[in-house]
């Protein structure tokens, strides 16, 4: 999934106005990563415990990154307490919260319908915004939040209905999505001073503990007796999900028209929700498709300019 403050958690600073070819294929191969990575985490959650999964990953994927941008020759360390500060502060509402709470919603709900809920994120945001930090209610924002209010009605209904339904798991999912925009909202105000994939790495490897220290007290250390896919979607989350998806990222986000930013915001739910029904066979209902329909409209509701047009170039 993005880092919480570039993409999927608040946008791209910069941004040219076209596309090239490269940028395309690689943003259509970051969309199906972070899409295909919700029914994976499915996957490896039917054969070990959800912070287990969740803490162990995101360490090793955080170390993965560390020896990638090492090798790079980034400023790793952090050279101040203030630099140390921004990490903890950072990191707890846009790694730990969000990666805790929402691998709770994961084990509970279809994956298809947990992404759904997640990438209710952007709209949160702005709606912090205009409550709590002066921003302008628009006809825009009103529109997403009753998209958003719409999908979450939907996906609860039919969580109370069903013969297993687990409507905790929209809590679980929407108070991660809560954190994420609190996160994203703190990103933009604060103005770190180191690299930004340094911080991200950071804020893995020190949310990552927290994770397992909450695991240990509540969870059984996990066997690793695992079938083959459950050890493919543990080493999909770390190598790809953390690993070449983040790369991925950092190496193109400066320069993403905002419109091409939000259109792959948008594609990642879908594609998790469409990649459910492939992988591991969750076939979406029909308040699932209402709901993935009004996330989407609500995400291009805040996100997309108004008048901006990516195109690409030969």
């Amino acid at each position: 999934m993005p880092s919480r403050h570039q993409g999927a958690g608040g946008g791209v600073t910069g941004g040219k106005s076209v596309l090239s070819r490269q940028q395309l294929i690689a943003l259509v191969g970051i969309t199906l990563m972070w899409g295909i990575n919700w029914p994976m985490m499915k996957i490896a959650l039917s054969e070990v415990s959800p912070m287990y999964f969740r803490g162990l990953t995101m360490g090793l994927g955080g170390l993965w990154l560390l020896l990638y941008f090492r090798f790079q020759g980034l400023r790793l360390w952090p050279q101040t307490l203030r630099e140390w500060r921004d990490i903890a502060l950072l990191g707890i509402p846009n790694m730990f919260l969000w990666h805790a709470l929402s691998i709770m919603g994961v084990m509970s709900l279809p994956s298809g319908r947990a992404s759904i809920l997640g990438f209710t994120m952007p709209v949160w945001t702005v709606v912090i915004g205009v409550l709590f930090m002066g921003a302008k209610l628009t006809p825009r924002v009103a529109a997403a939040v009753v998209a958003t209010l719409a999908a979450i009605g939907l996906l609860i209904s039919h969580e109370f209905t069903a013969l297993q339904g687990r409507p905790m798991g929209i809590l679980w999912m929407e108070l991660g999505a809560l954190s994420w925009a609190v996160g994203t909202l703190w990103m933009r105000r604060i103005s770190f001073t180191m690299p930004v994939q340094s911080l991200t790495v950071w804020m893995m490897l020190l949310s990552s503990p927290m994770i397992l220290l909450i695991a240990a007290g509540t969870e059984t250390w996990p066997t690793w007796q695992l079938s083959p896919l459950a050890w493919g979607s543990l080493v999909y989350a770390v190598v790809i999900n953390y690993g070449f998806a983040q790369i991925l990222w950092f190496g193109m986000a400066r320069d993403l028209p905002p419109a091409t930013s939000a259109m792959s915001i948008m594609a990642v739910p879908v594609v998790g929700t469409l990649s459910a029904g492939l992988l591991i066979g969750e076939l979406p209902h029909w308040q699932d498709y209402a709901a993935m329909a009004c996330v989407v409209l609500a995400i291009a509701a805040v996100l997309l300019p108004k008048r901006s047009v990516a195109t690409v170039k030969p």
